[in-house]
């Protein structure tokens, strides 16, 4: 079967964020990381938290001709060094090394760079994290699918009942996974923090602002965490997807706008998405889960795949050492107590079968189409081990037409909408997409499997504000065993036009639609 870049690529008329999902007439937009070719920085003098950087003043204008790499070490300092010098020699320049996962960041001019370095001593392996020059950038910055428009916000205002945000009744995805209700006996921890790592969130957004934390925010761009100028703010013209998902985990309960699955918790935008491009680049992706792990978040929320490939295959020594950079951050994270969550994808494809057709790989130069194994190549970061994978619903609590699946590969289900006319709301609600926070203090409409991953990372803070101390595999756990089971859609005919669109394989408690089934925010907060 054929994978577009849904995820978040646009293919199909989906963007590419699994990124935001584009579905004509009524699909909000699925968030998947974009992943351009894009700046890197060096690490400023003021950044005490920040990993150790070798040399590097470097920039994108200096790079015009160098490529990006991560060469993967023993952890630790020891290696590292030794490492190092061997990078120098190959014609590398050390823009960051991650010592406690054993991951350096490196450009280069040297065409035989990474053949180079994989043979010296304590190397376990290196690769490029695009195919494009670091100078390579396009501007393909995603628009809003659809604003909500003045008349919508006056008619839900009226609909408002007391206790709710004045657009509240627009959201049927709250009542759907529960939340509604769970609000009623908790909004969530004030001590839990929630990271995005996406294309950065607007924390002057009055619905947003509340709930924000700075501390635990950066921009990753080039994979050197910066804080100073508010970096992890989208820029003029940038993706909304980020600003999307901040609000659909927390957004503040308020009494204006709308209300997050854990209005209570906070928010922290780790900007990994290229703003030009909207690439989403291993480097930055590492800094993403390394600056989270290190500032005490509880749970990350990773709506993207990591480009320039769809699948990184474990086969090519270039996408193993890719495997091997994000596989080291994301277990780190976990290790230091966040529970990570992300987006499946929205190339309705079966990430189950044997082999998949990837015609869109890489897509920061010419893609060339290639059969991938599945037991060979990952999804990064949602096929991570110990990753919560998340399919999207939408409102008639169906999988969605755009959905990913697969038995095995989908872990929980969520609201992330899809278009109207295939799942349309109850009234007074008005669109099949998911409606969120926008930058300058706007809302709109988003659909895709983007939109699913922060409603699960948003029951995820609850269960964290319920069980404080409890550890990360002990919060999946609840998580999993919580979720309101769903049978599989047999048989699936999304758009009623009498032919099967997916086969779901396996039983009411888990299965390759909707996994462990719908999160459920009420158990959340009670259990």
């Amino acid at each position: 079967m054929e994978m577009s870049r849904s995820h978040g690529r646009t293919t199909t008329g989906f963007p590419r964020s699994r990124r935001a999902l584009a579905l004509p007439l009524g699909v909000a937009v699925a968030s998947a990381v974009a992943f351009l070719p894009g700046s890197a920085s060096a690490r400023p003098a003021s950044m005490p938290d920040a990993p150790a950087s070798a040399s590097s003043a470097s920039t994108a204008g200096s790079d015009a001709a160098s490529m990006s790499y991560v060469v993967n070490v023993r952890p630790g300092k020891g290696t590292s060094t030794r490492v190092q010098r061997a990078i120098a020699k190959a014609g590398g320049d050390v823009v960051i090394a991650y010592d406690k996962i054993g991951v350096i960041v490196v450009h280069s001019a040297n065409p035989d760079f990474a053949k180079t370095i994989r043979k010296a001593k304590g190397v376990d392996s290196a690769g490029a994290t695009r195919t494009a020059p670091l100078s390579a950038q396009s501007d393909n910055a995603l628009d809003s699918e659809r604003p909500l428009t003045a008349a919508e916000a006056k008619a839900a205002a009226g609909e408002a009942a007391a206790g709710q945000d004045e657009l509240e009744p627009l959201q049927w995805d709250l009542p759907a996974m529960k939340a509604d209700k769970a609000h009623e006996i908790s909004l969530g921890s004030r001590e839990v923090t929630v990271a995005v790592l996406d294309s950065g969130v607007d924390d002057t957004h009055p619905d947003i602002a509340p709930n924000f934390d700075r501390r635990a925010s950066a921009s990753c761009l080039g994979g050197v965490p910066v804080q100073k100028g508010n970096a992890w703010r989208p820029v003029a013209k940038e993706s909304d997807h980020g600003m999307h998902v901040a609000g659909s985990i927390a957004a503040a309960k308020n009494g204006t706008g709308v209300t997050g699955v854990a209005p209570g918790v906070k928010v922290a935008s780790l900007k990994v998405a290229e703003p030009a491009t909207g690439m989403y680049y291993t480097e930055a992706v590492v800094c993403g889960f390394m600056w989270a792990a290190d500032h005490g978040v509880d749970v990350t929320n990773n709506s993207y795949y990591t480009d320039p490939w769809l699948f990184n295959c474990k086969t090519d020594a270039d996408q193993k050492a890719l495997v091997d950079a994000v596989g080291r951050a994301a277990r780190y994270a976990e290790r230091k107590g966040a529970v990570n969550v992300a987006a499946a994808g929205n190339a309705k494809t079966d990430l189950a079968q044997e082999e998949i057709l990837d015609k869109t790989s890489p897509d920061d130069t010419t893609p060339v189409p290639r059969t991938i194994k599945t037991k060979d190549c990952l999804d990064l970061p949602s096929q991570l081990p110990g990753v919560v994978t998340v399919s999207a619903t939408g409102a008639k609590g169906l999988k969605a037409s755009y959905s990913n699946y697969g038995q095995g590969v989908i872990d929980i289900t969520a609201p992330g909408g899809d278009r109207t006319e295939f799942q349309a709301p109850r009234p007074p609600a008005v669109d099949g997409r998911i409606l969120s926070t926008l930058p300058g203090g706007k809302f709109g409409y988003k659909g895709g499997t983007s939109m699913a991953s922060p409603h699960v990372a948003g029951v995820v803070a609850l269960l964290k504000s319920t069980h404080p101390h409890a550890s990360v595999a002990r919060i999946k756990s609840l998580l999993y065993r919580q979720a309101d089971a769903m049978v599989c859609t047999d048989p699936y005919d999304f758009d009623g036009d009498g032919k099967v669109d997916a086969v779901c394989e396996g039983g009411t408690n888990k299965n390759g639609f909707y996994g462990a089934g719908m999160a459920d925010a009420l158990d959340a907060v009670r259990k």
